[in-house]
């Protein structure tokens, strides 16, 4: 069977599905024989969707960082609307 299942073969065996995803990687699922969504183990997708690095190093890296901005508020009044 491998790692490719038919849309209604998932729905039917859908807790082989998730066995296989987690001892076996990801499951791909096709609708109307094209490849249509990923299963995978809840352990895989939070490697995926870690950050790469944290928020600091993050802004370190940027081509702002040392820049001397002017971050001081103008003071003035807001401008009048009509709703």
């Amino acid at each position: 069977m491998g790692n490719v299942w038919q849309l209604q073969e998932a729905k039917n065996k859908f807790s082989n599905l998730v066995d296989k995803a987690h001892h076996d990687g990801p499951q791909i699922v096709t609708r109307h024989g094209k490849e249509s969504v990923v299963v995978l183990a809840i352990e895989d997708y939070q490697k995926l969707s870690r950050p790469k690095s944290d928020l600091v190093s993050f802004f370190k890296s940027s081509p702002l960082f040392g820049l001397k901005l002017d971050l001081a508020r103008d003071k003035s009044s807001a401008r009048d609307i009509e709703l």
